[in-house]
């Protein structure tokens, strides 16, 4: 996984947003269509992750977050359920030196508790591993659902509250920020989703507030750098506004 960084004027004309996130999804139809097994498609859509991963450090891309298995795919077959944590646990040992090497620093959000034992100490030990990486963070979302995580940091402010350390008149949109899985990522710009769908699926729903959405039609396995770069040149080419007018933006008012 060797990153290009070699210079492309078509790049440097372009607005790159720092923390871009992906709904990988179409595994499964991508292998249906070819007469193969779904696990075959979950198998060539990590090497699809390896190219986004290459494409987003190579444009300059922050942080890397993908939807990699919900809360709700924990109600998949069991033989599939094993399988893809059997795939988790691979691609961990597999690619562990590589991104040390190119400076990838793995990180992960979502209910990790739900995790396989060996599933759980691979990653930790690959997060400690490349926890000195500063080329690009790409966050695992790992039995994860938005929902499942709003949830969750609801129980921590209860539970600040009734330890002392929270007000009610302390919960402000900030502090409700700092509960949740994400709390030390940029703000969301992007969120792109492949596969056709047009819907985000229970991701990062307090996130994408005013992020740009993209969707896709091109599969997961199908996914890399050329796909990546054109819904980056769509992301460029928008007005984010943040409530505000084009006039405003224009002009630089607070």
């Amino acid at each position: 996984m060797t990153i290009d960084n070699s210079s492309n004027q078509d790049l440097k004309e372009l607005r790159i947003p720092r923390h871009v996130a992906i709904i990988m999804d179409g595994n499964g139809r991508w292998a249906k269509e070819r007469g193969l097994p779904r696990t075959e498609g979950h198998i060539k859509g990590q090497e699809s992750l390896k190219a986004t991963l290459k494409a987003a450090a190579e444009f300059g891309v922050e942080v890397l977050t993908v939807y990699a298995f919900s809360t709700e795919n924990w109600n998949r077959p069991a033989e599939e359920v094993d399988a893809l944590m059997e795939l988790l646990v691979r691609a961990i040992h597999a690619e562990s030196a590589e991104l040390i090497q190119e400076g990838i620093r793995l990180e992960a959000i979502g209910d990790l508790s739900r995790l396989p034992q060996t599933a759980y100490e691979a990653l930790m030990d690959c997060m400690a591993q490349t926890s000195a990486g500063k080329r690009v963070r790409l966050v695992l979302a790992l039995s994860y659902s938005s929902r499942d995580e709003i949830v969750r940091a609801i129980r921590r402010a209860v539970a600040l509250q009734a330890s002392g350390a929270l007000t009610s008149q302390d919960i402000t949109e900030k502090a409700f920020s700092a509960l949740l899985d994400t709390a030390n990522l940029p703000e969301l710009d992007l969120m792109i989703r492949t596969g056709g769908e047009e819907r985000i699926s229970n991701f990062l729903l307090w996130q994408a507030a005013y992020a740009e959405l993209y969707f896709s039609s091109v599969y997961w396995p199908d996914f890399g750098r050329e796909p990546l770069l054109e819904a980056i040149r769509a992301y460029s080419d928008r007005e984010r506004r943040f409530g505000k007018t084009s006039e405003q933006i224009q002009l630089g008012d607070d």
